[in-house]
């Protein structure tokens, strides 16, 4: 993983001085919270319902161990023993007090962390999968990529004032796990005929209240040219972009109002005059970044050994383990494994305590080259783990409640704070998952019924992605009353769709009775192992409406 330089670590230590003489002032009442509001958030501290919320940098979900131990540690420090893991790869701390904040920024900074443009109207945490680098699948690692345009946009006075906070990621894999078309912009690495790294670049997607899959702005782009043509979208967003109305304000109403072709064409005119200027990238500096991903030193022997088949054949239980949490590894003899952060009624999806992730550290120092990988379904992976290592490994998670087989399940519930944290949600999230994730406990049922996605959102910010799940649930006020509005045949990946809305919502204590009739519909009409997103669109969202209205 990237190794932070001497400019990298000044720049950070810098910015830990300059917020704690801000701090230091708004105690002192020289600067009055409206002043503070904007210094705060350039910083990821927010004011929650019941605290203030830090929200941390984890750059395209990628950690070290002792990046980890850092985070367990301020857990227990300074909140209540736990962090929350983000649909933006990031981790919230929930429980945060105001004159704390320079101290845990200080102690990240010793470990090459921060909350930089965690919030703001700026380039926000550049994303990419979570198994990047690693995937059976994978056309091109896209992370020395993405870490170029996490030290391009970081602090670029350029951009840190824009109408709306903007969202880039980046995916190079047969399957799109970064869920690349619902940003502001999403590229697709792949290699041209010739072998060379070419970019397709859509913009114009976002969720929340006017939720817009992105469209199609420049098709093979070479890859020398990415900070040049992302240049010219941002300052053609930057030239006309709304700032008189912040519902208006994302990249994606500009994209729609102007039309993508006239965008297009904009960002063309502006790029002409920065294509070949000192941002266009050389192969030194590309190679520069890449030694920072160079393959750890992967054991040969590992093909070979035959533990890990001799486990599945006698275990069942860690086979059904290995199916839903073990994913494809490009080199033979090794997995990624899952790491579930989802286990039901015990604990809210995303939330992972300190000494669970201190468990994860050594795991992963142990038998993972000391990396961990954070998904934006807001799971924990350990990219490289020998085959031979699994079964001991899942017995170590399944005592400390992160082996829970549920990967890509019902139960693996996407869900944002909510409620319970958030001072912008109609409604809560987390009850309302663990509810449907308790009907739906018997692991042999919920096998049986195969992939499908569900995410909850506490309110129109759509911080849970539900636009995108299979099933989505939409937090809503009602008269001072949380309802809960159902949209059916989301999805994410190359075929990505937004979930259409069923009908009138419904109060939290109906909500497990209401997924049970959506999934009694599609078990009793699907063909054979039809996905659900395709049984939606073969028969149409009426089919569910009637039965789950029927009862009423």
């Amino acid at each position: 993983m990237y190794q932070y330089d001497e400019l990298d670590r000044t720049l950070v230590a810098e910015r830990v001085n300059q917020f704690r003489d801000q701090v230091a002032r708004r105690i002192s009442g020289e600067l009055s919270e409206d002043e503070f509001l904007p210094l705060r958030l350039q910083n990821g501290l927010y004011m929650q319902r019941h605290a203030y919320m830090l929200r941390v940098a984890i750059p395209y979900g990628t950690l070290a161990s002792a990046q980890l131990r850092m985070l367990a540690a301020i857990a227990r420090r300074y909140d209540k023993g736990y962090g929350h893991f983000t649909t933006r790869q990031n981790i919230q701390f929930n429980w945060i007090r105001l004159e704390d904040t320079p101290d845990i920024l200080e102690q990240l900074a010793t470990v090459n962390m921060h909350a930089i443009q965690t919030s703001g109207n700026c380039v926000r945490n550049i994303t990419t999968e979570q198994f990047a680098g690693v995937a059976a699948d994978e056309i091109v690692d896209p992370r020395p990529l993405a870490e170029i345009l996490r030290q391009w946009s970081t602090l670029n006075a350029e951009f840190a004032y824009l109408p709306r906070k903007f969202k880039i990621a980046l995916s190079s894999a047969e399957e799109d796990r970064a869920a690349v078309r619902m940003h502001d912009v999403g590229m697709y690495v792949y290699r041209g005929a010739d072998g060379e790294l070419l970019l397709r670049v859509y913009a114009g997607g976002g969720l929340g209240r006017t939720p817009i899959l992105s469209s199609l702005l420049r098709e093979a782009l070479p890859w020398q040219h990415m900070l040049t043509y992302l240049e010219a979208v941002l300052r053609v967003y930057n030239r006309y972009g709304r700032r008189d109305n912040k519902y208006k304000a994302r990249i994606k109403i500009l994209v729609r109002e102007l039309g993508v072709e006239r965008f297009a064409r904009e960002v063309d005119e502006e790029w002409q005059f920065i294509k070949d200027g000192p941002a266009t990238l050389t192969a030194g500096e590309y190679a520069r970044v890449a030694r920072s991903f160079s393959a750890p030193d992967y054991d040969a022997d590992a093909a070979s050994d035959t533990t890990y088949a001799r486990h599945l054949a006698e275990d069942a239980r860690f086979r059904r383990w290995a199916r839903r949490n073990v994913h494809p590894h490009k080199v033979p003899g090794y997995a990624s494994v899952v790491l579930s952060t989802k286990p039901g009624i015990v604990a809210p999806p995303g939330d992972v305590t300190a000494d669970q992730m201190d468990l994860v550290a050594a795991c992963a120092d142990r038998c993972g080259f000391g990396e961990i990988r954070v998904a934006h379904e807001q799971n924990l992976i350990l990219p490289d783990i020998r085959e031979g290592d699994l079964h001991t490994l899942w017995q170590e998670l399944e005592g400390a409640g992160l082996a829970t087989p549920n990967v890509g399940l019902i139960t693996d519930i996407i869900s944002c704070p909510g409620g319970d944290y958030c001072s912008l949600a109609n409604a809560k999230s987390i009850p309302v998952a663990q509810a449907i994730q308790q009907r739906f406990d018997d692991l042999d049922f919920v096998h049986d019924l195969g992939d499908l996605s569900l995410n909850i959102s506490g309110c129109i910010n759509a911080c849970g992605h539900h636009h995108m799940g299979n099933i989505g649930v939409l937090g809503v006020d009602k008269g001072g009353e949380e309802w809960y509005q159902v949209t059916l045949g989301g999805a994410q990946g190359h075929a990505a769709s937004l979930g259409t809305v069923i009908g009138p919502s419904f109060r939290a204590e109906e909500m497990p009775d209401v997924v049970q009739r959506i999934v009694d519909v599609y078990r009793a009409r699907r063909i054979h192992d039809e996905p659900f997103s395709d049984a939606v669109a073969r028969l149409g969202v009426g089919v569910f409406k009637e039965h789950v209205y029927a009862g009423r």
